[in-house]
């Protein structure tokens, strides 16, 4: 069975500027992979070549065994994205807009599927209200239902536990820990939360500048830097200090 997520030397400029550089990863179907970075790394450019929303400079990038570029309808409905810095339409009622993405991605039975994600998230309270009257958190759990309408094979986070308080951040990761068991999903996550990483993924992907500066297991990066938390790994990555240089650890 192919991978899930296979990206080759991804590239994408614009004008002078390089946002990704030669960015290579490949997903397993069932994995969580994370990118991580600092502002400007890359992840945000990088996620939205792999929904079709950007076209790269140069680079392949094939998911579920298609390329994207080529076949992106025969793969666009088996994915979906999450993301709390993109608002769905104010207007509507959280029950309308999960309706009409469910229309959108051909759902059958929707209003059920409206109702199971809303059992699920915990959306009863507000599904009948307008989605611009909702705080920071509750978006939050409506993006999350929007990336779930169509029970996707590739789900794309960015920053899904945004704006939520621990407990429910808790309980979001572990939905989506469910979720990929129950489904075989691949995940791509793209966080600022390293305690979420450490939790939720496989394999880890470092961006800095557009390129990708280091990559493992969350344990592997742990013991290749010496650190007890992938915050500290981070931290070090991004001040360019080097496992080595133990006169520099702990230093902010």
């Amino acid at each position: 069975m192919t991978a899930a997520i296979e990206v080759a030397h991804l590239r994408k400029s614009f004008g002078d500027v390089v946002a990704v550089d030669d960015v290579s990863l490949v997903a397993e179907r069932g994995q969580t992979v994370a990118l991580l970075g600092g502002n400007g790394a890359g992840k945000t450019t990088t996620i939205s070549m792999l929904l079709g929303l950007l076209t790269p400079t140069s680079g392949t990038v094939r998911v579920l065994g298609h390329d994207l570029l080529a076949e992106r309808y025969a793969v666009l409905s088996r994915m979906n994205f999450s993301s709390p810095y993109l608002d769905l339409p104010h207007r509507l009622t959280v029950r309308q807009n999960l309706t009409v993405y469910a229309a959108l991605y051909g759902v059958a039975a929707a209003r059920d599927r409206v109702a199971e994600l809303s059992d699920r998230l915990d959306l009863g309270e507000f599904l009948d209200r307008p989605t611009g009257k909702l705080s920071a958190g509750q978006k939050t759990r409506v993006a999350l239902a929007k990336a779930l309408i169509n029970r996707p094979e590739v789900l794309l986070l960015d920053e899904p536990t945004a704006s939520l308080d621990p407990d429910t951040g808790d309980w979001v990761r572990g939905y989506l820990e469910t979720y990929r068991a129950e489904s075989n999903a691949t995940i791509l996550l793209a966080s600022h939360n390293m305690a979420e990483v450490e939790r939720l993924c496989d394999d880890v992907l470092i961006l800095r500048r557009g390129r990708v500066v280091d990559r493992g297991s969350p344990a592997a990066l742990l013991g290749r830097y010496g650190r007890q938390t992938l915050e500290d790994v981070f931290l070090d990555i991004a001040r360019d200090r080097r496992s080595g240089d133990a006169d520099t650890r702990g230093v902010a």
